[in-house]
């Protein structure tokens, strides 16, 4: 007879009887393995994310030009940004050009996704075609943009002057290239956020929508009690990375203004990213630079809590 123990429960006992050598490798796969499937992710984000802070932080603390100076200067280039006031215009017109862009392309997504969550023919192709803006070429998009916010014979000038509104220098002019600008990345993310909002409204049990009509809510006012406050998590989602892409914004205002760093003849639409570029590639002063994106990355923190501290309200969450 065989000498293999028996459990009279579940027949012979394997995981008992198996070698200590193979029992190891075992466990060695149970809890191993997960974290070797997805180390390559981590070991890409190490070398092109946590590297490239780390080094910038470093050199934000070093006088570092091209000349190949390195000088310490501790919170010299921070001090000496807090008093750039060429830093500070490029602030305000991030954080004024992220605002104009940001509550309409919101609002038109929300309402887009709601259109596209109902029930018509051609459903798959007409949400696969608010994609379309998306992988459109941005240099094709600033063509076609520049053209139709010229001054003298742009499109938008001529509907405006209908209405008895004088020819508008959408380059020249501060608040002009903000509104400008704001539409190019309007008309870019739109429809991405839209899909992204249509996925957590397809999330949604349509058994809460069926209890609601029975008691008589209209079509509004399940919008306003049912979607947003179910779709409160999609909405964090979309908002923090809204947030990082305009505060971050660089090849909209730069194709504005045929590839040129400037913003303008007076830094009138220059955001904090094209700053950024033009005093390390151009000025060739990198440790300046580097001391400007770890304060673009502070910036883009306090925009990230503070919008998603306001989506934590929608629905009465406090």
């Amino acid at each position: 007879m065989s000498s293999t123990p028996f459990n009279g429960r579940r027949g012979y006992n394997h995981r008992r009887d198996r070698p200590p050598g193979r029992r190891w490798r075992s466990r060695l796969d149970v809890k191993a393995m997960p974290y070797a499937l997805v180390s390559p992710y981590f070991l890409l984000f190490a070398a092109f994310g946590l590297f490239p802070l780390a080094f910038t932080l470093y050199y934000s603390l070093y006088d570092y030009d091209l000349a190949g100076t390195v000088e310490w200067t501790g919170l010299g280039n921070y001090t000496a940004l807090l008093g750039d006031e060429d830093f500070w215009n490029a602030v305000v017109n991030t954080v004024s050009i992220f605002l104009i862009a940001t509550i309409p392309q919101m609002v038109l997504a929300l309402l887009l996704a709601n259109a596209l969550n109902k029930r018509f023919r051609f459903r798959l192709p007409i949400r696969m075609s608010v994609l379309l803006p998306l992988v459109t070429s941005v240099v094709a998009v600033a063509v076609v943009f520049t053209q139709l916010y010229a001054r003298d014979w742009g499109l938008v000038n001529w509907v405006l002057s209908w209405f008895g509104v004088d020819k508008t220098n959408w380059r020249a002019e501060r608040i002009p290239s903000w509104i400008a600008i704001a539409t190019m990345v309007d008309w870019r993310w739109t429809g991405y956020n839209a899909i992204i909002f249509l996925a957590g409204m397809q999330t949604i049990p349509r058994d809460l929508y069926e209890a609601a009509a029975i008691d008589g809510a209209s079509r509004r006012r399940q919008f306003w009690q049912i979607t947003l406050p179910m779709l409160r998590p999609t909405m964090i989602f979309v908002v923090l990375n809204s947030t990082i892409g305009g505060l971050t914004l660089f090849s909209e205002p730069t194709t504005f203004y045929n590839g040129n760093v400037d913003g303008g003849s007076q830094g009138q639409f220059q955001t904090v990213a094209m700053f950024i570029v033009k005093q390390g590639f151009r000025e060739f002063d990198y440790g300046y630079a580097a001391a400007a994106a770890w304060l673009l990355f502070l910036l883009i923190l306090i925009g990230a809590a503070i919008n998603f501290l306001f989506v934590r309200r929608i629905g009465g969450t406090k």
